[in-house]
């Protein structure tokens, strides 16, 4: 190539575009990481630590031992208020979040195992209008409940939501109800339900079954709470401490058991549910005239 244009100036190359999907930048450290390093690395940033948001598909598949028999996935939402806003349809949303995710709402549960452990599985899917809290979010958790309590298996919801669908108006607001009540009767016939907390859980999800764990785990720098921070702010008109409303601020006023890095997690749920399963010790009464267990007999 000529080193010198017909314009006058020095020649530039051509800008070569970097195809799409194939650098990610950190959203904290702002380092420029390769994806395919990043999802090796289960989507954390390799510099800081930093959390990405996973897909639905990454999620479950990180979780469990394999494969998964996927339950409720022919329900549907539908639009019973005729909602629109700034000229937009509900259902009109609800085509364009179906398009974009495959369908099944923003809710997807199923059975598999976990450390060869079988377990009734539930997980929000955030691609969806923002994992919000819809009548078929609220009815796959409970049929998830339902059905753990059914078989005594242990119920593990992954939560990642904005909370209750606005959409929906008190029909929404009706499933934080519904769901804690499906979750009630699985403590009453104790069965195990552990809860994951992930980035965000907000709203009328945190405010009901999210946190309604037997062991209640999440990940590290999520934000976890009913109003966001600017709202509370704005509100009680005080400057919030640093950190309010993430996982380990929850961690260190006792709101949840144990934030866990995402490398560890599928391990930690694992030791978890065989905590659960154990059957319970025996207790052996001794017979006073056996010798003590530190006597060693001796011909001395």
């Amino acid at each position: 190539m000529a080193w010198w244009s017909r314009t006058g100036g020095l020649a530039t190359e051509p800008k070569k575009s970097v195809p799409k999907g194939i650098w990610i930048k950190c959203e904290k450290c702002s380092t420029t990481i390769y994806e395919d390093d990043l999802i090796a690395n289960l989507r954390v940033c390799g510099s800081c630590g930093h959390h990405l948001r996973m897909s639905t598909d990454e999620r479950i598949q990180m979780m469990l031992d394999g494969p998964w028999v996927e339950h409720d996935e022919h329900l549907e939402s539908a639009d019973p208020l005729g909602f629109r806003v700034d000229g937009k349809r509900y259902s009109d949303q609800l085509k364009a979040a179906n398009r974009k995710t495959g369908g099944g709402d923003a809710y997807r549960a199923g059975t598999g195992t976990v450390g060869g452990i079988a377990v009734e599985l539930g997980c929000f899917v955030f691609e969806f209008m923002g994992g919000s809290m819809g009548s078929v979010v609220g009815e796959k958790i409970t049929r998830q409940f339902e059905r753990a309590l059914a078989h005594r298996r242990p119920a593990v919801l992954l939560s990642a939501s904005g909370g209750a669908r606005m959409q929906e108006g008190v029909l929404s607001l009706m499933q934080m109800a519904k769901t804690s009540a499906a979750r009630s009767r699985l403590r009453e016939a104790r069965v195990p339900y552990i809860s994951i907390l992930l980035h965000p859980t907000t709203g009328g999800v945190a405010a009901s079954v999210a946190m309604l764990g037997d062991v209640i785990l999440a990940e590290p720098d999520a934000l976890i709470g009913f109003a966001g921070p600017r709202v509370i702010e704005q509100t009680i008109r005080q400057q919030l401490p640093p950190g309010f409303q993430r996982s380990e601020f929850l961690l260190e006023h006792g709101m949840v058991d144990q934030v866990v890095t995402r490398s560890a997690l599928k391990a930690t749920l694992e030791r978890c549910l065989r905590w659960f399963s154990a059957p319970p010790a025996s207790t052996v009464i001794p017979d006073p005239s056996d010798p003590p267990a530190d006597t060693v007999d001796s011909d001395d």
